[in-house]
């Protein structure tokens, strides 16, 4: 009986994990209708390149991230926290359609990218349309509004000295982890603080989640740079080798100047010493982790970090 009883426990927790997580999946998919939604316009170029970017999909960590704080601090009603989410991903998205003309990338998420099917003008403009149905989604959001402005404002300020580090040769650890922090770490951390924030979570919780989001949103960017020198271009979804090639993704590991830095880092131990930074950072944002209430959200929470390390592409 006693076997019997474990049995069933077991089972009734197992279906409830299941249940809250597709609510999560289901708010996912309520982000993605809202993107689809919002980048509507009479202006038909507009509409087809930023569709054509989202439509392409992408690992939705930003969202995933800001939902499941949200739900991991008591939000009672994850609807309420898809508008910010969807905000999150768009800025992300708009970025990386700048990024392309920048870096003149011809294949983004599998496709070929804006800038190679629309031109550079029209690239640029489908970005500033991107960015400007952010401010439209956070609109309600007063108090929240912020917070996704001081990382939109990092993500700028990031890429800028990434770009003035490769045109001046002085691409070093240190300066890379400043970059990194501002131009993806913040946005992770943005929408994790929006997230816990709009549930009504503490103060402390609050501050545990957005330094979470900061520290996996490290180890995202030092993993990409880790695939983008030794990844499969069909996995990665983009050119493989691009951002070494220009000398602007990867100096985590060595302090001279990157124009051979592909070459460079396929020697002795480097990619397994970044590797390990990028697991420290994980493991450090789980442990921020303990202050949060045990739930499903929070296992996910675990799980996601651990995914951003563990990924191929």
């Amino acid at each position: 009986m006693t076997t019997q009883t474990t049995q069933t426990d077991n089972g009734t927790v197992k279906a409830a994990f299941q249940s809250e997580i597709h609510i999560v999946e289901q708010a996912l998919e309520a982000v993605e209708r809202l993107m689809y939604d919002v980048v509507n316009s009479e202006v038909e170029v507009l509409r087809d390149a930023s569709r054509h970017i989202l439509e392409a999909g992408g690992k939705r960590f930003r969202p995933r991230v800001s939902l499941l704080s949200f739900a991991a601090t008591g939000g009672a009603d994850l609807m309420t926290a898809v508008p910010p989410a969807a905000a999150v991903e768009l800025v992300h998205t708009a970025s990386v359609v700048h990024d392309d003309i920048n870096d003149h990338g011809v294949v983004r998420r599998g496709r070929p990218s804006v800038n190679a099917i629309w031109g550079r003008t029209f690239a640029l403009l489908t970005g500033d349309f991107l960015f400007t149905k952010v401010y439209e989604l956070m609109a309600p959001y007063k108090d929240l509004n912020i917070l996704l402005a001081q990382a939109a404002t990092a993500l700028v300020e990031g890429e800028t000295l990434q770009a003035s580090a490769v045109k001046n040769k002085n691409l070093n650890s240190e300066i890379y982890f400043r970059i990194i922090g501002l131009k993806t770490a913040a946005l992770f951390k943005s929408g994790a603080t929006i997230g816990a924030r709009l549930s009504g979570a503490t103060e402390a919780e609050v501050e545990a989640l957005g330094e979470y989001g900061y520290n996996i949103g490290l180890a995202f960017q030092i993993i990409d740079d880790i695939l983008d020198v030794v990844g499969d271009e069909a996995q990665l979804g983009k050119t493989a080798g691009l951002d070494a090639q220009q000398g602007k993704g990867f100096a985590a590991v060595q302090d001279d100047p990157i124009a051979s830095v592909k070459q460079k880092l396929m020697e002795g131990n480097r990619l397994e010493r970044a590797r390990l930074q990028a697991h420290q950072l994980v493991e450090s944002a789980v442990e921020l982790l303990a202050i949060i209430p045990p739930s499903p959200y929070k296992d996910e929470l675990v799980r996601l970090a651990h995914g951003v390390v563990e990924r191929d592409f």
